[in-house]
């Protein structure tokens, strides 16, 4: 029975990333339904400590967005990239990489694209290089991001105190080794672009399409002149630094929980341990939002352009598909955990290493780190894997690159005006696979080496 089950469930994810936006959430339902109508499953726990995570660090980064501190943050970037253009191939990924970590998303990688695209091509270095390791940079950032809902989910599910910060001092360093590796892996990478002459191909990018969609969502980022116009609004200076304020606070929260509020013993609640101390998803609902309101008030940024935020629209559709599809994975998990375990403890207690294999494949098909880890982990846990461990692959759950369909990707292929960023004839070997694949492993081999040093 459990095969048609596991059948059903690939079967929903495989057609809901097809459908892409809230397909993935919907089909989730429909499994859902199927399993507890047609199979009688006792349903799993919604994943509602994930959704409040989502819902508050995203409307957070969508008032600073609102705010030009978004566009201030993009500009700042900027310089650096076309300060020493040669270097774009490991300066790009850099900062992208600390550009997502600071604000828990990798969709701050839109406005960048076009920088590093132009950027590359003047400079006659083949963009496919620079584009594909910034990509996978931005990915990779959001597994040790303060900001980021799968972080905060990993720690949540680690639950001992200082977890948070455990998961941010060997995801971080481990996640930007990695993308350094990366970026060392397409130095060359492709054919280099002629010396001197016209370039190849180079012209405005294919009208029709997926790539076409990717560049208007691109675009809903705003030009470099609206980008510069909103970045010098009075207000998006301090929009960003109320925003590292609140990431402050989180990280202190997490580094110092003794000092948070307890109190007593009592019935666990939602956002009370039995001890009665506050969880860290309540302290990051509490900051976020407080950070929220404070950059409104401040800054006279108005409640309804927050709303028209791309980060806002874009919170609402990672809001379904979680909701919808992890819930639909853990009904699945909870009603065969005996015999999954007696699969595969074994094989994973011997060898560690191969539970983010398991994260990694999951990854690929959930198109969410915050989802993936909210089923994995959970798993990982259970079969009795030690803390360190689990954190160490952690990032495993950055694999949702390995599909060309996700929109971080067809973006760069958009904006890339030379053609070189593709993706081949077989789907798979696309040019994001060697940077993602090698950033992967370093990051993973250097995670197992930290938390051996640091935990």
């Amino acid at each position: 029975m459990i095969w048609i089950e596991l059948a059903i469930l690939l079967l929903m994810i495989v057609i809901g990333s097809r459908m892409k936006g809230i397909g993935l959430g919907l089909m989730g339902m429909v499994g859902m339904a199927i399993f507890v109508f047609g199979f009688h499953m006792r349903p799993g726990e919604p994943p509602l400590d994930v959704l409040m995570i989502i819902l508050s660090i995203v409307t957070t980064a969508a008032c600073m967005q609102a705010a030009g501190g978004l566009d201030y943050l993009v500009g700042v970037g900027e310089r650096i990239i076309r300060s020493n253009p040669s270097r774009i191939v490991f300066l790009a990924p850099i900062v992208v990489f600390f550009l997502a970590l600071f604000a828990g998303t990798s969709h701050v990688v839109y406005s960048m694209l076009p920088i590093i695209s132009e950027v590359s091509a003047s400079r006659r270095i083949r963009p496919e290089r620079p584009l594909s390791i910034s990509v996978i940079a931005s990915h990779m950032a959001l597994t040790g991001s303060p900001m980021a809902a799968a972080t905060a989910a990993m720690a949540a599910l680690l639950a001992y105190p200082g977890a948070a910060v455990d998961v941010m001092k060997v995801a971080i360093p481990a996640c930007f080794i990695g993308v350094l590796a990366g970026a060392v892996s397409v130095l060359r990478m492709g054919a280099d672009l002629p010396a001197s002459g016209p370039l190849p191909g180079y012209g405005l990018p294919d009208p029709g399409g997926e790539p076409k969609y990717a560049v208007e969502k691109a675009a809903s980022f705003g030009s470099s002149q609206i980008r510069q116009a909103q970045a010098s609004q009075k207000g998006a200076r301090i929009s960003v630094y109320i925003f590292g304020a609140a990431i402050l606070c989180i990280v202190l929260a997490g580094s110092f929980p003794g000092h948070l509020p307890n109190f007593g013993p009592g019935k666990a609640s939602f956002n009370v341990n039995a001890d009665g101390s506050l969880k860290m998803v309540a302290v990051i609902e509490i900051v976020t939002l407080a950070a929220s309101a404070a950059i409104l008030l401040i800054t006279g940024t108005k409640p309804a352009t927050v709303a028209k935020m791309s980060l806002f629209s874009t919170m609402a559709m990672a809001l379904v598909s979680v909701f919808g599809v992890v819930w639909m994975s853990a009904t699945f998990m909870e009603n065969n955990q005996e015999l999954i375990k007696a699969s595969l403890g074994g094989l994973v207690q011997a060898h560690h290493w191969a539970f983010a294999i398991v994260l990694f494949l999951m990854g690929i098909l959930m198109f969410s780190q915050a989802a993936t880890t909210k089923v994995m982990m959970p798993l990982g846990i259970a079969l009795g894997l030690p803390f360190p461990a689990l954190i160490a692959m952690f990032p495993a759950v950055n694999s949702d690159w390995v599909l060309p369909g996700y929109p971080t990707l067809l973006a760069a292929i958009g904006f890339d005006k030379t053609g070189t960023t593709h993706i081949g004839k077989w789907g798979i070997n696309h040019s994001f696979i060697r940077p993602g694949l090698v950033a992967m492993i370093t990051t993973i081999g250097v995670g197992f080496l930290l938390a051996k040093l640091l935990l």
